[in-house]
């Protein structure tokens, strides 16, 4: 069930503990579901419990610690072969496996690099670590570590998230063919899983996030979905997902005739888009990406109602999230921009006042030599009426 040829992810591993050595750590505690299917193609959702792999700066075998549901999940889907369990129990505490395990290795007194910023490790299970370490090991925050490696995408990876892109395209086609006045926005909802399922993508992690009239200013999921009005206004913001890896659309359409206001606001966006994807070049930062997203939009006059940030990079993520972040674009991120990252583009204006919203978004990939970002969607950025 690997996704990727077994060298693809013994030269993951090799440059993990590179990065390793250069940072001091002896052994890397994973928690991020990402990084263990990046470091060895271990698919699940147990990460929900307390569950870790370490990773040690030599060429020691992965050691897998999680509950036995997910014995046969990680036998089937990982390179992984040493894999210890721990057992529900009034009171159980998995840091003893996890202790005896670094115990093992040689690893008391060292300097262990763990992985906090994660939806794999909760803060209950944190303190469990610091109670169970302090004074035994040196715990030290390594949640960059993996990441680092993971911004920049193989070409298999890529391929990947073309395939998401082309789902994405269809699911928007499929939701923008669905709208019209009096329909249910479940129904577009559901019009816009039906191409990725088929096309043998995965449910996107999160989203979509879709609402009309009032719910069309959300900027994210919430329950309770209407029929659309004679005139209305709709945005869809969603993700194709394929081997969990995800590309992200944006759109804001209007129902009924488009007014001058939508249409005012779309050429502003249209064009924060386009200076955005232009600024998208190894050579720049990713703040310069948010500075053009600011400066088209405030000299447009809608400086009030733009959003603080512009996009962030995507990847290979699991729920709660399609956000594989950081980087988040905002202004002032001086982190270079690097050819093989994946990134969504967003440009959003919300008008509270006017109950007016408009919004547009892309998946870009970015290229070598100060080159412009490819697109990778082929749906065109125009105002849908419907």
């Amino acid at each position: 069930m690997l996704h990727f040829d077994r060298s693809e992810f013994d030269m993951r591993l090799a440059e993990t503990r590179k990065l390793m050595r250069r940072d001091g750590f002896d052994a890397l505690i994973v928690f991020a579901q990402e990084s263990h299917f990046y470091l060895t193609g271990y698919d699940t959702k147990g990460f929900v419990f307390f569950q870790c792999a370490v990773v040690t700066a030599d060429d020691t075998p992965v050691t897998l610690l999680t509950r036995r549901p997910d014995l046969e999940q990680a036998r089937r889907t990982s390179i992984m072969e040493d894999i210890r369990l721990w057992y529900d129990a009034p009171g159980a505490d998995p840091t003893l496996e996890l202790q005896e395990i670094l115990t093992e290795k040689g690893l008391k007194g060292a300097r262990v690099g763990v992985e906090l910023r994660n939806f794999g490790l909760t803060g209950y299970n944190h303190e469990l670590l610091r109670q169970r370490f302090t004074n035994w090991c040196e715990l030290l925050d390594a949640s960059h570590l993996v990441r680092e490696l993971r911004l920049i995408k193989s070409e298999a990876e890529i391929a990947y998230v073309r395939q998401a892109a082309e789902l994405a395209d269809q699911s928007l086609e499929a939701m923008i063919n669905a709208t019209g006045p009096g329909v249910f926005e479940g129904h577009i909802a559901a019009a816009g899983i039906v191409p990725i399922l088929n096309g043998g993508g995965d449910m996107p992690p999160s989203g979509p996030v879709l609402g009309s009239g009032d719910r069309a200013l959300l900027v994210r999921s919430a329950t309770g979905y209407r029929n659309l009005d004679a005139e209305d206004q709709l945005t869809i913001e969603h993700a194709g997902s394929y081997r969990h890896y995800c590309a992200c659309l944006m759109r804001t359409l209007t129902v009924g005739k488009a007014g001058a206001a939508h249409q005012d606001m779309f050429n502003a966006t249209s064009d924060a888009m386009a200076a955005m994807t232009d600024a998208a070049r190894t050579g720049n930062t990713i703040g310069q990406i948010d500075d053009a997203h600011r400066a088209t939009f405030d000299s447009a006059g809608y400086g009030e109602i733009r959003m603080s940030a512009c996009g962030y990079s995507l990847g290979a993520t699991y729920a709660p999230s399609w956000m594989d972040v950081p980087p988040m674009i905002h202004s002032g991120n001086d982190m270079p921009i690097r050819a093989g990252m994946i990134l969504f583009l967003h440009a959003i204006l919300i008008d509270g006042p006017r109950n007016l919203a408009m919004s547009a978004g892309y998946t870009i990939l970015t290229r070598e030599d100060g080159k412009a970002p490819k697109v990778l969607s082929r749906v065109p950025l125009e105002l849908i009426s419907r």
